[in-house]
């Protein structure tokens, strides 16, 4: 097992992995930003770097100051988190230089897999469903306009090397295709470092469902059940819950299969999540994520199990803990994704935090890194806290998380906290009919 951990990441996330460290035994250190000197991660952590000034490209994003941070640190592992630097090939392969275990999937197979078309292409050859669309990347405009008419409309144009949103077009008929794919090879250029797009057949009412798995480096792999992430704004996830009641137990056993096989498929190790389109009837692989998620504490409270730790122990060559048969579902979970925005036009609302009330009691956890006095930063994400509960079922979890939204309190910015209140009383949450378009369409066009 690792001694020391440096953890390559902020805020929320950062304190989630030190937690997972020290119930572990292991020391941790962490990188910071100016902008963070009196962030919690740095208050708890063991060890605090210093890697550059707020904007991200010159702290966390910084390779060489990143690198700098493990070799002062004497660390023998490095946890990236999510964001940042988790799905950066270049960055596991400095890891590996320095002699230090990245936690997650190593470089190659991360690099490979970043190719959403190709990884398509690779599990069809295994009979896993996948969403109609181009073989691989569309390198020129009469193919795109060749793939799209035998695709039929609408269609959607996405990033190969990409994800949450950027460089992704919807097309409804050939007369904007042309411009929109051009539109989206620069903003996938520009996001991603790379332009390729490839094109797939467009789902209008789709539920987004993904599987959690966990897979060491001995070919055994297990799953966490499925989470719900159907509810986005504008393709960025804002709630999850698990399970997705709008599966019965044959299409859920369906599900949970496939993920194990596509992920055996493609010879994956570590934490991973395998995303689906459900249109009601079938399901269809959209990509795999290389890291922990945003969402991992959904599964986690579902189903009684310490993710964070899971991959440290899987990262530091043991087999896996767990069987499947050890893993069942014991309760439904959602959560909320508490940003700091204007919770009607969805601005961006940093500043200092002079008063704050964190939700509790039963079957309720809040993963945050925020206090009263804080200042919450414009140069970073503006999600400052997950508020996830627990329910016997989904009504039950319903009715808790509005009252922990009730209790909630946080003054001097403003978060989404009211917004989240209309979501889950909304007619269309309460009946589980809605589908991912369901706030850009009802809440979007009104703001």
């Amino acid at each position: 097992m690792f001694k020391k951990i440096l953890i390559a990441n902020r805020s929320e996330i950062a304190l989630r992995i030190i937690r997972a460290a020290k119930e572990m035994g292991i020391k941790t250190a962490v990188v910071y930003s100016t902008e963070d000197k009196e962030s919690m991660p740095v208050q708890l952590a063991d060890e605090a770097i210093c890697i550059g000034p707020a904007p991200a490209a010159e702290s966390y994003l910084n390779l060489f100051n990143v690198a700098q941070a493990i070799e002062a640190s004497q660390c023998d592992a490095v946890h990236p988190g999510y964001g940042f630097l988790s799905e950066n090939p270049t960055f596991a392969n400095i890891c590996s230089d320095l002699n230090v275990t990245f936690i997650g999937p190593d470089a190659h197979t991360m690099e490979s897999l970043a190719d959403k078309a190709k990884v398509k292409s690779i599990l069809k050859q295994f009979d896993i469903p996948t969403i109609p669309g181009s073989e691989g990347s569309i390198s020129d405009e009469e193919t795109l306009k060749k793939t799209a008419s035998e695709v039929g409309y609408p269609v959607l144009l996405k990033a190969s090397w990409g994800g949450g949103g950027k460089g992704m077009r919807i097309v409804r008929d050939e007369s904007s295709l042309i411009q929109e794919f051009r539109a989206a090879k620069m903003e996938a250029k520009i996001s991603f470092g790379k332009d390729d797009i490839y094109l797939e057949k467009f789902i209008e009412h789709p539920r987004h469902i993904e599987v959690q798995i966990l897979a060491d480096m001995y070919g055994n792999v297990v799953h966490f059940g499925e989470r719900d992430c159907t509810l986005q704004r504008r393709h960025q996830k804002l709630f999850e819950e698990s399970p997705s009641d709008v599966l019965n137990e044959g299409k859920r056993e369906q599900l949970h299969n496939t993920a194990i096989l596509a992920a055996k498929a493609l010879g994956y190790q570590n934490a991973g999540t395998l995303e689906f389109l459900y249109d009601g009837e079938d399901f269809y692989f959209i990509e795999i994520n290389t890291r922990i998620q945003v969402e991992h504490p959904v599964s986690e409270m579902a189903y009684g199990v310490d993710l964070i730790k899971e991959q440290i122990a899987v990262a530091s060559n043991e087999p896996l803990r767990l069987k499947q048969s050890d893993i069942s579902l014991k309760f439904h979970t959602m959560e909320c994704r508490i940003n700091a925005e204007d919770p009607e036009k969805f601005y961006p609302s940093p500043g200092k935090i002079n008063k704050l009330f964190i939700p509790g009691g039963p079957g309720v956890r809040v993963d945050s890194a925020i206090y009263c006095g804080i200042n919450v930063s414009p140069s970073y994400d503006s999600l400052v806290s997950k508020l996830i509960v627990r329910g016997e079922d989904r009504e039950e979890a319903r009715l808790r998380m509005l009252r922990c939204l009730d209790e909630f309190v946080v003054e001097g910015i403003k978060t989404s906290i009211p917004f989240f209140k209309k979501i889950l009383t909304s007619e269309e949450f309460v009946a589980n009919t809605y589908d991912t378009n369901f706030i850009d369409k009802k809440f979007l066009k009104k703001s």
